[in-house]
C-alpha cells in the first residue's frame, strides 16, 4: 500500500510547500512504495533556519558533553528496540536482503552510535603550557555550525548514522537530504533522534533531486560545512558549490577496489572472501572488490573455485533470509549496469558468468535485478577496469609480479578499499604499504569497526567516517591566549613602535 511521508523540520512533520511529490519505487517489484515531498528552496530555507537557530541560540553546543553523551546511548536503545521494523522499511526502500540490513547495517549503526556517544566525552587537544614564557596557550575544540548531511541509496540509514551521529555529537546541528530513491529510513531516524530527547531543530530531513535540493543546500549561505557520500563527479560538483562561501567538505566518494591474491594465499578462504566482497549489496559498495588480481600460479584454479562459489548465490525476494542478493536500487542503475557491461563486450572482454538479467516469479518478475557477472581476458584500460560500475560485475586479471601488481592495482582515479592475500607477512606488509587506498586488509576485506577510520585518497575524497578521527572532522580548533606578565608594555612592542 502506498502510504505519503513527509519531511522532518524543527520536530514538526513537514509536506513540500507547493505540494509536489515523487513516487518512492520498491525495486523488488517495481511497484510505488510511497509518496515523497519534493522540497523546495524555501523548505530548504526554513530546514536551515531552525539548524541555524537551534545553534546560535545554543540549544544543542551548550548541552554538556555528558548530556549529549546520555541521549546518544539512549538513542542507540531506541534503534535496538525498533531495528526489526526499521531494518524491514530499509530493504523495501533499497532492496538489500534483510539479512544485510537487520544483521550488518543495523547492528554496526547501533554500535556507531554507541561509540559517538563515548567519544563526544573525550574532546582531546594540547595541554594548557606557556610555550612562549609569557602566556598560558590553551586549545578549545568547538562545533562548527550547520552541517548539511547529504546521504547515498547504497546504505541509507547507516550513512545517516556515519554522517549525522558525529556531527550532533560535537555539538552541530545538521540538515540531511538522503538519496532520492531511499528517503524512508532517514526520515525515521530523524523523528526517534527526537524521541530521545534532541531538541527541536537540531536534526532536520528534507527530501528531493539533487540538483535542486542539494544545491540550495551546498550553496546556502548559513551552511557551515558539507559532508556527502556519493558518487566522484557529484563530489566535483559539490566542491565547486561549496567553494564559493569556503564552506568546510568532507567528501567519501568512488572506489574501485583491488582484490590481489598471491600464489601462497589461502585459495579457499581468498574464492570465498571475493564472493562475498564483490557481491555485497549486489555490488552496490564503494569497498566492493571490483578488481581480482590472481598470480598467474593460481589464476586458473581460482577462477574454476571462484565460478563454482558464484553459481550458490541465490538471487530473489530480499524479504527471505534465504536470499543472497536482492534488486539494484533502481531501473536507472540496473540500466547503467547493463551499459557497462555491454562495453566489455564491446571492448573484448571475456563474460564467465552471468551479464543479464534473472527469470524470476511474481512479483519479482517487474524488479531490478541483476545476475552476478564476471569478466576475464580484460584490459587495465577497459571501462569496465577504470570506472566504478556500482553493479555485481567483477573483472578478473593475471599478474606475475609484486612491483606489477602495485603499479596495475594503483591505476585508478580512486582509492578507498583494497586487500592483499598471503601468508606471508613480509609480502603483505610491502603491497599494504605500496597501495594508494585509505584502507587495506589483509587476508579479509570488508570488515569495518567504529574505532577505526574509514576514508579514501586521491578521487574517493578526503576525511574520515568512523573513529575519533571522524568526531574531529566536526570540530573547529580555537587557540586561547591567556597573559601571565601583568605588564602594560610588552617587550616586543618595540618592533611595531618605539624603541627597546
Amino acid at each position: 500500500m502506498t502510504k505519503n511521508v513527509k519531511m522532518w523540520i524543527n520536530s514538526k512533520e513537514v509536506d513540500s510547500s507547493d505540494g509536489k511529490t515523487y513516487e518512492d519505487i520498491n525495486p523488488a517489484t517495481g511497484e510505488v512504495l510511497a509518496k515523497v515531498p519534493i522540497a523546495t528552496v524555501n523548505d530548504v530555507n526554513m530546514a536551515v533556519k531552525a539548524a541555524r537557530d537551534a545553534f546560535d541560540k545554543g540549544i544543542w553546543p551548550k548541552f554538556p558533553p555528558a548530556e549529549r553523551s546520555k541521549i546518544l546511548w539512549r538513542l542507540a536503545e531506541l534503534i535496538a528496540a525498533e531495528a526489526d521494523r526499521l531494518a524491514t522499511l530499509e530493504t523495501a526502500d533499497q532492496g538489500k536482503t534483510i539479512k544485510l540490513s537487520r544483521d550488518s547495517d543495523f547492528e554496526f549503526g547501533i554500535d556507531n552510535i554507541r561509540f559517538f556517544a563515548s567519544i563526544c566525552r573525550n574532546l582531546e587537544g594540547k595541554s594548557a603550557c606557556e610555550y612562549n614564557g609569557l602566556g598560558t596557550s590553551i586549545i578549545r575544540r568547538e562545533p562548527i555550525g550547520v552541517v548539511a548531511s547529504i546521504t547515498p541509496w547504497n546504505y541509507p540509514w547507516m550513512m545517516a548514522v556515519w554522517k549525522i551521529i558525529p556531527a550532533i555529537a560535537a555539538g552541530n546541528t545538521v540538515v540531511a537530504k538522503p538519496a532520492s530513491y531511499t528517503p524512508l529510513s532517514t526520515i525515521e531516524f530523524a523523528k526517534l533522534i527526537e524521541r530521545a530527547g534532541v531538541p527541536a531543530g537540531v536534526v532536520n530531513v528534507i527530501t528531493g533531486p539533487g540538483k535542486s535540493v542539494g544545491k540550495a543546500l551546498t550553496t546556502h549561505k548559513d551552511v557551515d560545512m558539507v559532508v556527502f557520500t556519493g558518487d566522484t563527479i557529484t563530489g566535483r560538483r559539490i566542491m565547486e558549490q561549496s567553494s564559493k562561501s569556503v564552506k568546510r567538505v568532507q567528501l567519501e566518494l568512488g572506489g574501485k577496489a583491488p582484490f590481489i591474491v598471491f600464489d601462497d594465499a589461502d585459495l579457499e578462504a581468498a574464492v570465498k572472501g571475493a564472493t562475498a566482497a564483490a557481491f555485497v549489496n549486489g555490488g552496490q559498495d564503494c569497498t566492493a572488490a571490483t578488481r581480482l588480481y590472481l598470480h598467474e600460479n593460481i589464476y586458473d584454479k581460482f577462477i574454476s573455485q571462484f565460478l563454482n562459489e558464484v553459481e550458490s548465490i541465490r538471487i530473489g525476494d530480499p524479504t527471505s533470509r534465504s536470499t543472497d542478493l536482492g534488486p539494484l536500487v533502481s531501473k536507472s542503475q540496473l540500466e547503467n549496469v547493463e551499459k557497462y557491461v555491454q562495453y566489455g563486450l564491446d571492448e573484448g572482454a571475456k563474460l564467465l558468468a552471468g551479464g543479464r538479467r534473472p527469470k524470476l516469479d511474481k512479483p519479482f518478475n517487474n524488479g531490478y535485478f541483476y545476475m552476478p557477472t564476471i569478466f576475464g581476458e580484460v584490459k587495465e584500460d577497459m571501462k569496465i577496469v577504470k570506472e566504478e560500475i556500482f553493479g555485481p560485475v567483477v573483472t578478473i586479471h593475471s599478474f606475475s609480479e609484486i612491483e606489477e601488481v602495485i603499479e596495475k592495482s594503483n591505476d585508478v582515479i580512486y582509492g578507498l578499499g583494497s586487500s592483499v592475500w598471503t601468508k606471508d607477512i613480509n609480502k603483505a606488509f610491502k603491497v599494504a604499504n605500496a597501495l594508494r587506498f585509505g584502507e587495506v586488509w589483509i587476508n579479509d576485506h570488508l570488515p569495518l569497526v567504529s574505532e577505526m577510520p574509514h576514508g579514501g585518497f586521491k578521487q574517493t575524497g578526503f576525511g574520515k567516517d568512523l573513529s575519533a578521527y571522524s568526531f574531529d572532522e566536526y570540530t573547529e580548533i580555537k587557540h586561547i591566549y591567556v597573559d601571565l606578565t601583568g605588564e602594560r608594555r610588552k617587550g616586543w612592542h618595540y618592533t611595531i613602535y618605539g624603541d627597546n
